[in-house]
């Protein structure tokens, strides 16, 4: 019998869950000693501020992936875009297809919300993200570079020191 697919948003009885998959995430990315936000920012940077969105993917009613998502915009396309900050698949479930679901998924969102494009960062070693994403007709931007002021230093730069 195949496996009922299904994508749906994250509930905000669900801010836990979201945190778990960020920690999978960060463990993947070899990064988990990064991850410092608790199921309470979640919550309320999820469902009451409303500064991102989340999207779980279910096999068979089990949570099997997400994706984390918000909007950014274009000066040069003078239009919104939708910029995936985050998008996991549990290990064993991965070469189903359902990565590239819940791209198209959220490409298809894109298209209803009249975004001008859709962008993420991938790590560079991560070879099978990137052949999913060169399949889909995704380009890299090679000649960009990833900018970052960690907290401390925003801080630091902010008040002018």
């Amino acid at each position: 019998m195949e496996p009922h697919f299904n994508i749906r948003p994250a509930k905000p009885d669900e801010a836990g869950l979201v945190l778990e998959f960020i920690k999978k995430l960060a463990v993947y990315e070899k990064c988990a000693d990064e991850v410092v936000a608790d199921e309470a920012t979640i919550y309320h940077s999820l469902f009451v501020e409303h500064s991102a969105e989340v999207v779980f993917a279910e096999e068979d009613k089990h949570i099997i992936g997400f994706a984390l998502f918000f909007h950014n915009f274009s000066t040069f396309v003078g239009r919104k875009g939708l910029y995936l900050e985050d998008l996991f698949i549990l290990p064993e479930k991965r070469g189903k297809g359902y990565g590239k679901a819940l791209l198209k998924y959220l490409a298809k969102l894109a298209v209803e919300r009249n975004c001008g494009r859709m962008e993420w960062i991938c790590l560079d070693w991560n070879e099978s993200a990137l052949k999913v994403y060169r399949s889909i007709g995704a380009i890299p931007m090679d000649e960009w570079t990833v900018q970052r002021l960690t907290e401390p230093m925003l801080k630091q730069f902010a008040k002018g020191e």
